[in-house]
């Protein structure tokens, strides 16, 4: 990155994050500490107007904001599909900022970048499922969002795959919402367990926004992958006439996966058995799960279970 580019990219961060360290900013650009003092210098006097508080950082001047930018295609083209793939998953107040976004950032691009960018989006499409069109998943996705903006307790019912009681009523401190292979999680403090929990959004039901209000942990973050409360760990062999298609469709909780010279050897962490039998299953007789024990029994006990059924069937076409 040449020195115009980080200077702009310095500004548009201070905007984003309002105050920052020179050593935090200097490892986002990964130049020198000294590198960064040059450059807020040399932004100053450009007349940025920058606020320098010791041991805090650099911050703008409230209210202070880069004249309206320019996009190559590339960039138009990603805020264009950005906004598009929002517009589909999200509720419809969201639904239509996003489509309100799209018709903003086209109108403002030049002609011949509109035609460009309009000629990639015919050839570029994010299609997704429509499974949570329905108006009550909606009207949920619409007050968890609401409860995170405003710190606000909810109460609702849910129903956990793996438990067959009668659906348990929670109360919780939505935290975030996370949208993972199609499905909604909304993150929360759990009031019953008291810790972090997560829930699928299609799960809960009678979901209420209390007049409660909680204050969100400064340190809270969302991490990817690897959850600490995967301790299950699953060990399954596919034969090699399926690893290249195990390996095309991976499941979300595949961990490692090696060659193993009979086929392809994979390593899944869960929670809950249940949370991979349907997926295991799916591979029929081109998989052999290794551990634990209790799975292979599962599996052993639906597979005969599959074969009586059909036995049956059999039996009453016979006569």
């Amino acid at each position: 990155m040449n020195r115009i580019d980080r200077l702009l990219a310095i500004v548009l961060q201070l905007q984003a994050k309002r105050r920052q360290r020179a050593e935090d900013l200097a490892a986002t650009f990964e130049v020198s500490k000294r590198t960064i003092y040059r450059d807020m210098l040399a932004l100053a006097e450009s007349g940025v107007p920058l606020i320098s508080e010791p041991g805090k950082g650099y911050s703008l001047v409230e209210g202070y904001f880069l004249p309206p930018l320019s996009f190559s295609t590339d960039e138009a083209l990603m805020l264009l599909i950005g906004s598009d793939f929002a517009a589909q998953n999200f509720d419809a107040q969201y639904h239509s900022a996003a489509l309100t976004a799209n018709r903003k950032i086209s109108a403002v691009l030049p002609a011949k970048l509109q035609a460009d960018v309009a000629d990639l989006q015919r050839s570029i499409r994010f299609i997704t499922p429509t499974k949570h069109g329905a108006p009550e998943f909606l009207r949920t996705l619409q007050q968890v969002r609401r409860a995170i903006i405003q710190r606000q307790t909810v109460r609702f019912s849910y129903q956990a795959r793996f438990n067959t009681d009668s659906p348990s009523v929670r109360d919780a401190d939505p935290y975030a919402l996370v949208h993972v292979a199609e499905v909604w999680y909304m993150v929360t403090y759990c009031h019953v367990r008291h810790d972090i929990r997560n829930f699928r959004l299609n799960r809960i039901v009678q979901l209420r926004v209390l007049d409660q209000t909680f204050v969100r942990p400064t340190n809270f973050e969302i991490k990817d992958g690897d959850p600490t409360d995967r301790m299950l760990m699953i060990q399954a062999l596919f034969d090699a006439e399926t690893a290249r298609w195990v390996q095309e469709s991976p499941s979300y909780y595949q961990t490692a996966a090696e060659d193993h010279g009979e086929g392809w050897l994979v390593t899944l962490h869960v929670r809950h058995e249940d949370e991979i039998l349907q997926w295991l299953l799916g591979w029929g007789a081109h998989v052999q799960v290794l551990a634990p024990d209790s799975l292979r029994t599962r599996i052993a006990q639906q597979a005969q279970a599959t074969l009586s059924l059909y036995a049956e069937k059999v039996v009453e076409n016979e006569f």
